[in-house]
């Protein structure tokens, strides 16, 4: 069977996905934080004190992962981690500097938002966002 690149879903997904996370690095680089480490902090700003487990859960991530992208973060004091009771259960809790990262760095983001709209159109995106949310809200195959 020969394989085309335009009939695989996955590779479809991963290749859009590449080129628009470079979009949003672009112009969240200009505020020193990745995509990733502003969806932890918008994601930290209604839940502080969300355990790792949730907030992996939350991000979908492992919680391998989680703990590399949160390790600058913890660095920076944008975030802090307290150990809780017997469990040993780890909370993350944004931190005054990390709501100002959060802050500054929510210009950026809509600056790319916005370009990303422009280019793709407004109601496209809208739809395609709830496409992808739908995704990962759907029982697949886990």
């Amino acid at each position: 069977m020969q394989s085309n690149l335009h009939d695989d879903d996955c590779f479809a997904l991963r290749q859009a996905a590449r080129h628009i996370s470079k979009l949003y690095e672009r112009y969240l680089s200009e505020a020193g934080i990745t995509p990733t480490q502003f969806s932890i902090l918008r994601t930290l700003r209604g839940n502080s004190g969300l355990t790792m487990t949730e907030l992996a859960t939350a991000m979908l991530m492992d919680r391998t992962t989680l703990v590399r992208v949160l390790k600058p973060l913890l660095n920076d004091d944008l975030v802090v981690a307290h150990l809780e009771g017997r469990g040993n259960r780890l909370r993350v809790v944004l931190t005054e500097s990390g709501s100002k990262k959060r802050d500054a760095a929510a210009a950026h983001w809509a600056a790319a938002q916005a370009s990303f709209e422009r280019a793709f159109g407004q109601r496209e995106a809208e739809r395609l966002r709830s496409e992808l949310f739908r995704m990962t809200t759907s029982p697949f195959d886990r």
